[in-house]
């Protein structure tokens, strides 16, 4: 998976949103009292929020794999300072091996080591590009212990350690939430299920009577009201298995997109 840079991602809202705009206001001056006008929102929605989530899993998936080859870099490290290697010809001699998306980045921090970059200072810039959350949090360690005058090279082994167990931790939570991210999931079907239900057993077949608690509801009445439910909740259910799954609401767009066009194509496909 390639990386994701944060302007990337912030010019893709600007200019999903502002596609989205165009198609509300060519729809409010086009079909803003037909049936059509609910379509054109709902595919609004979708392109506000799809090329933003597809974007927002590729650098989810980025930045995993850095986090999981972490580990690797550092055992190298450690073994190459066995050997008898500096600590700049230890990364130097890492940077030379496969670590996926994590290679590049080591041979550009070589590099500025090579320059002339002090290793606390390689190791910083280092940090900012990378910027996940367990080069976060190891980072500043490892600065701090150069900065103390400690052997730096003893750090990287109990490092290793501690991304590991957490890496370990991550899969256990994602492994127990994993369930309720199902739940979310078949909670939204069930809705859909009991929309189509009820439509179609209560809906249609009562055509052209009065339905109690309402003034003559027709079929496409109904339908509209079930479209708009069927969206909320699918919207708003991704949102809350993105957050469960993987910790932030950013997640949960990729959720969301799935459920509204899945849940769009069930009303559109079977209910009418």
């Amino acid at each position: 998976m390639p990386r994701v840079r944060s302007r990337v991602k912030k010019i893709t809202w600007v200019i999903s949103i502002g596609v989205a705009i165009v198609i509300m206001i060519a729809a409010t001056f086009t079909v803003k009292d037909m049936p059509l006008f609910d379509d054109f929102v709902f595919m609004a929605v979708v392109v506000a929020v799809f090329p933003p989530a597809i974007l927002d899993y590729v650098d989810y998936r980025w930045k995993k794999s850095m986090d999981e080859r972490l580990p690797d870099l550092f055992r190298s490290v450690v073994q190459a300072q066995e050997t008898g290697m500096t600590l700049p010809q230890a990364l130097e001699e890492a940077s030379k091996r496969d670590y996926g998306p994590l290679s590049p980045e080591l041979k550009k921090m070589a590099n500025q080591m090579s320059w002339g970059l002090t290793f606390e200072e390689a190791l910083q810039k280092f940090g900012k590009r990378v910027n996940t959350s367990l080069v976060r949090q190891t980072v500043p360690l490892i600065v701090e212990a150069s900065r103390s005058g400690g052997y730096v090279e003893k750090i990287f082994a109990p490092m290793g350690s501690f991304i590991q167990t957490t890496l370990r931790m991550q899969k256990e939570r994602k492994a127990q939430t994993r369930p309720y991210i199902a739940i979310v999931y078949v909670a939204f079907y069930v809705f859909i299920f009991t929309v189509i239900l009820l439509f179609k057993t209560f809906f249609v077949q009562m055509e052209g009577d009065p339905i109690i608690g309402f003034s003559a509801l027709t079929p496409q009445e109904a339908w509209r009201i079930f479209f708009h439910m069927s969206s909320i909740q699918a919207f708003f259910s991704g949102l809350v298995a993105g957050k469960m799954g993987e910790g932030t609401i950013r997640a949960g767009l990729k959720h969301t997109v799935f459920l509204m066009i899945s849940g769009y194509a069930a009303l559109k496909l079977i209910a009418w």
